[in-house]
């Protein structure tokens, strides 16, 4: 009988034709045509060349293959590239971009692996060494902005899991009750929306303690001059031993409290104070002191307030003596108001109205790990181990910051969210064709701004080739300096980013 045929020896099968409103069409499949859904990738593709992001982290990676039958790094992490790129949340999904046949060949892959061989990669990797690998990357992409003044933004986010997978516990889950879920304790730039950490810990470890080994690692990874201006975080952070750690480094900080017995104490004793000063969007705050139970010294808090409504008290009258009827009589009385309250602790010197704009701008943070669980993956990818949720998570981070730049690059003045920027700067119909030994990708956008994207792309390329031509003349550090300028031009006020006095000792000499 001989061999048996190849996908690409399947004789074509005769159209089928189907009935419509607008009459008769013939539907036929072309499995060997060079189209992709995906077709602004390769604007995308020479982004992550010119500034030598993908090739390094490629060469990097700690994969332990020794056979000559196993797929190419190139091969493995191009695929899960794609795969976050697509909005995928499972290994599942990988099945979807095998038939891409432009996209792969741009990024240097042979082939789409399959959702298994990807699996068995990331199942063969050495944890620590994959660990080390994924944090020295993401170092990498955001360490020239740490010599400016910065913020360190910290959360625990939950992912709810349906299996019997490693680390799956019962613990507090305020969108799932009773759901065994994970715990990923993340760290961010404050209000640039870049990842710089994530950890993955089994569901009942949410509190802060379970937060200071990793957070304290990779400050103490840092010099002091790229350490962050002060620490913020919601409730679960406002501890005494996270506030104890960060005075004998002295970091400031500043954390929202819980509204423990003490706490409401002092909301209690600060009520008729008449200092209150104006906090900004409806707020009103004042300063006090305060040492709760296990606290090793008094702390300064804020507390600050807001009106909820107003409404008519009613006045009720002494209980009646025994066998007397109960006749009421309600009397409206003085108005009075419903107070919303909040407490912060800090070490910070600024003024109230300063501390709280700090403390809205965190709802950015809130925002980012929405973004990041919700379309960028961090809800899903899961294994039965811990160890490739682990990989995963700081895998998925390192391709959203290299995607925001990206985005970010070609719209400097705003940041733009997967549900926007996807359809809008990636998804196209292309369609390659080769004649003459030239390459040329047809895009077809079905998005309504599809003309000030090109105009976008068209300048994007152009300050691309002109950066790629002094590039030779340039190291990488400088060079990605200044692509990092041009995107948060409107952070700096267009000036240069300043010169990093220190470099990571164990990048690799390629890097350097």
């Amino acid at each position: 009988m001989g061999e048996p045929m190849t996908d690409q020896e399947v004789p074509a099968e005769p159209a089928i034709a189907v009935d419509t409103y607008g009459g008769r069409i013939h539907v036929e499949w072309d499995p060997q045509a060079a189209v992709t859904p995906l077709g602004q990738l390769p604007f995308f593709i020479e982004f992550l060349k010119t500034a030598e992001l993908f090739e390094p982290w490629v060469r990097d990676c700690p994969f332990p293959y020794v056979s000559p039958n196993a797929p190419r790094p190139t091969d493995v992490l191009g695929t899960l590239l794609l795969s976050v790129l697509a909005g995928h949340w499972r290994y599942a999904h990988i099945t979807t971009i095998r038939s891409d046949q432009v996209n792969p060949p741009l990024l240097g892959m042979r082939k789409v692996v399959s959702e298994d061989s990807v699996r068995r990669a990331l199942r063969a990797m050495e944890e620590e060494a994959g660990i080390q690998w994924l944090q020295r990357h993401l170092r990498r992409c955001y360490e020239p902005l740490l010599y400016e003044p910065w913020l360190l933004d910290m959360d625990v986010t939950i992912k709810p899991l349906y299996g019997h997978q490693e680390g799956a516990e019962i613990g507090y889950n305020s969108h799932k009750p009773g759901r065994p879920a994970q715990a990923y304790h993340a760290y961010g730039i404050g209000n640039l929306r870049l990842a710089l950490e994530v950890e993955v810990h089994p569901g009942k470890q949410t509190a802060s303690k379970y937060t200071r080994p990793g957070l304290w690692h990779l400050l103490d990874e840092l010099p002091p001059g790229a350490w962050p201006s002060f620490l913020r975080g919601d409730c679960a952070f406002g501890t005494d031993g996270l506030m104890r750690e960060a005075e004998a480094r002295r970091l400031p900080y500043l954390f929202k409290l819980k509204q423990t017995p003490g706490v409401k104490r002092l909301m209690t004793q600060v009520f008729g104070r008449s200092d209150w000063r104006p906090a900004g969007q409806g707020w009103e705050g004042v300063e006090a002191s305060l040492q709760l139970q296990g606290w090793g010294q008094p702390r300064r808090v804020m507390v600050l307030r807001r009106v909820l409504k107003e409404g008519v008290v009613m006045a009720m009258p002494p209980e009646p003596a025994p066998g007397q009827q109960l006749c009421v009589f309600l009397d409206p009385v003085e108005r009075m108001r419903a107070y919303d309250y909040v407490v912060w602790v800090t070490s910070l010197p600024d003024a109230i109205l300063t501390l709280a704009q700090h403390y809205r701008d965190r709802a950015d943070m809130e925002n980012n790990h929405d973004e990041l669980k919700n379309q960028w993956g961090w809800g899903g990818y899961t294994t039965q181990d811990l160890k490739r949720c682990q990989l995963l998570a700081r895998l998925v981070a390192l391709i959203y910051n290299w995607w925001s730049l990206f985005v970010r690059l070609a719209i400097p003045e705003r940041h733009a969210g997967a549900l926007t920027s996807r359809p809008l700067w990636l998804e196209a119909v292309g369609r390659q064709t080769s004649h003459g030994g030239q390459t040329t990708l047809t895009l077809t956008s079905r998005h309504a701004k599809a003309p000030a994207v090109q105009r976008r792309f068209r300048a994007l390329g152009t300050y691309l080739r002109e950066l790629r031509a002094t590039a030779e003349q340039l190291d990488w550090q400088t060079l990605w300096r200044t692509i990092l300028s041009r995107i948060f031009a409107s952070f700096l006020d267009g000036r240069p980013l300043r010169a990093p006095t220190w470099l990571p000792t164990d990048l690799p000499p390629s890097f350097e």
